[in-house]
C-alpha cells in the first residue's frame, strides 16, 4: 500500500474534487505509480482531518475520471496514465437544479465502479439500441421490470407492464386518456408540482381533498367525488412529495373502499417505491380494474435515468394508452432501458437502492440533529424534510436568507393546490450536496428561520 500525503490545494473547488486532482497530479509527478494501491478511505480521511464522506466522494471521482479503478474487498488502486480518461467533459459538466427533489448521490469507488461496469453491456449492445423499439417495451425488458416489482413487494405480470420515459411521462399520458379539457382531477390538497403543470397543459381542473397527518380523508373524498365527478383521483401515497408522508394501511383500506364504491379511476403515483423499504402494498391493488400504478425509477437510481414502470388496470385500455405515449414520446430510450436492466440483473440496482436508503437515513438523522426544535415532517428514508416556519417569518424571506446556498429549498406555494399557502418549505437533503455542506448549510437554514443572526 502507498502511503500517500497530498498536498490539497488551497482553491474554491469542493474538497472532494481537490482529492481527485490531487491523484492526478502526483500520476504526472511520479509520485503515484501505476498499480499503487490508495490508503484506506477512513485512514486517509483522519490523515487528512476531513469526513469519510468527502474522501469517499474524492476516490469516486477519481474512479469517474479514469485516475483510479476500485475492486470489491481488494481496495482502489492508481491507472496508468496511457489509460486514464482525460477527465470530464465540460459539456457533460453538472447543471442540476437544487430545487428538484434528488437522491444522494453515491460515493463509494466500488458501487459507482458497479454502475459504470453497465454501459459496458449498454455499448456492446450499441447499434439495436439505438433503434426504434416497442413504446411500452420490449418483451424481455417488461419481464425484467415485472421482476423488479415483485422484488419491492408490487405484483405485475408482463403484458400488463408499459415501459415509459419516466412517470412525468406517464401520468400526462393516463390524464390524455381518461379526461378531456374542464373536467376535474382529484388529488392532495398539498402535491407533486408536475401534476399540477400536467393538469394545466391538458386543460383539467385540479382539486385539492383535505387531508390529515394520514393522508387524505375518505370522507372528504367522498364528498369531492359526488360533488364533482372527476374523471381520476391521483395519489402520491408513500413518502409524500413534499410532505415525506406514507398513507397507512389502515387508511389506503379506507380509500381504496370510496374509489370502489364510485368506480373511480385511481393514478397512483409510487415514485418513492423504491426508496421506501416498509411501504405497505399499494392501493391499486384493492381497486382491481380502476388504478394505474407508477413506479418511476428516478428517485432512487437518478433524473437522468427516464424511465417508470406502470400497471396498466385493464387490457383493453393498453392501446388506448400505447397511442398517447407515442405520440407525445415515441418510447423510453433504449439505453436507458438496457442500462436498468442490467443493473436489476446484476445486482447493481439492489446495491444503489440500499445506498440510497442508508444515505437518506443519515442525512435525515443530520437534519433532525441540526433542526432540532423546529416544525418539522420527515422520514427516516425520505431525503426531503417539510419545514413549516414559525409565525412571523415567511417562507418569501426564507428563500432570499438561503439564496446562492446548495440546499434545494422550494416554497408551498409550488405544492399548495387547496386554499392558501402555508408558511412552509419544502428542504431537499439530497444530490450531489456533500455531508459537510449540508451540514453547513442546515445550520444556516436553522438561524434563518430561528433569525439568530438577522440585522434588520
Amino acid at each position: 500500500m502507498k502511503d500517500w500525503n497530498p498536498v490539497l490545494g488551497d482553491t474554491d473547488k469542493p474538497r472532494y474534487i481537490e482529492i481527485a486532482e490531487a491523484i492526478h497530479a502526483d500520476v504526472m509527478r511520479g509520485l503515484l505509480a501505476p498499480g499503487d494501491r490508495l490508503p484506506p478511505q477512513r485512514a486517509f480521511a483522519q490523515r487528512l482531518g476531513v469526513d469519510f464522506s468527502t474522501v469517499s466522494r474524492g476516490y469516486a471521482e477519481a474512479v469517474r475520471r479514469g485516475y483510479i479503478e476500485s475492486f470489491v474487498g481488494r481496495g482502489s488502486f492508481v491507472k496508468a496514465p496511457e489509460e486514464a480518461a482525460e477527465g470530464p467533459d465540460p459539456k457533460r459538466a453538472s447543471e442540476e437544479d437544487p430545487m428538484m427533489n434528488m437522491p444522494p448521490e453515491p460515493d463509494d469507488p466500488e458501487l459507482v465502479a458497479r454502475m459504470q461496469g453497465g454501459l459496458a453491456h449498454v455499448a456492446a449492445n450499441l447499434l439495436p439500441v439505438l433503434r426504434y423499439q416497442s413504446v411500452t417495451g420490449s418483451v424481455a425488458d417488461r419481464e425484467v421490470a415485472a421482476g423488479w416489482l415483485a422484488a419491492n413487494g408490487i405484483a405485475a405480470e408482463a403484458a400488463d407492464l408499459a415501459i415509459t420515459p419516466g412517470a412525468h411521462a406517464a401520468i400526462h399520458a393516463i390524464l390524455s386518456v381518461l379526461g378531456e379539457p374542464g373536467m376535474a382531477v382529484l388529488c392532495e390538497d398539498v402535491t407533486y408540482p408536475g401534476l399540477r403543470a400536467i393538469a394545466a397543459r391538458l386543460g383539467l381542473r385540479l382539486i385539492g381533498v383535505a387531508c390529515d397527518d394520514d393522508g387524505m380523508v375518505p370522507e372528504a373524498l367522498e364528498e369531492a367525488i359526488t360533488s364533482q365527478w372527476p374523471v381520476a383521483v391521483y395519489l402520491n401515497p408513500t413518502l409524500q412529495n413534499p410532505t415525506t408522508r406514507t398513507v397507512p394501511e389502515g387508511r389506503r383500506e379506507a380509500i381504496a373502499a370510496v374509489l370502489r364504491d364510485h368506480d373511480m379511476p385511481l393514478i397512483e403515483d409510487d415514485a418513492y417505491v423504491f426508496v421506501a423499504s416498509d411501504a405497505p402494498r399499494p392501493i391499486s391493488d384493492r381497486v382491481p380494474g380502476l388504478g394505474w400504478h407508477v413506479a418511476g425509477v428516478s428517485k432512487c437510481f437518478g433524473a437522468g435515468l427516464r424511465l417508470a414502470y406502470v400497471r396498466v388496470p385493464k387490457p383493453e385500455m393498453m392501446g388506448a394508452f400505447s397511442q398517447s405515449l407515442r405520440a407525445m414520446h415515441v418510447m423510453a430510450s433504449p439505453m436507458s432501458l438496457a442500462l436498468m436492466g442490467r443493473w436489476i440483473e446484476d445486482g447493481t440496482a439492489e446495491a444503489v437502492q440500499a445506498f440510497v436508503r442508508g444515505a437518506a437515513r443519515e442525512r435525515q438523522a443530520l437534519a433532525a440533529k441540526v433542526l432540532a426544535g423546529c416544525d418539522v415532517l420527515g422520514a427516516p428514508e425520505a431525503f426531503n424534510l417539510w419545514l413549516a416556519l414559525p409565525e412571523g417569518t415567511s417562507r418569501a424571506e426564507i428563500m432570499v436568507r438561503m439564496a446562492g446556498r446548495q440546499i434545494g429549498i422550494m416554497p408551498s406555494d409550488a405544492f399548495t393546490v387547496a386554499g392558501a399557502p402555508q408558511e412552509a418549505v419544502r428542504v431537499c437533503l439530497g444530490g450531489p450536496i456533500g455531508m459537510e455542506q449540508l451540514a453547513s448549510d442546515l445550520r444556516a437554514l436553522r438561524d434563518a428561520v430561528t433569525r439568530k443572526d438577522w440585522l434588520g
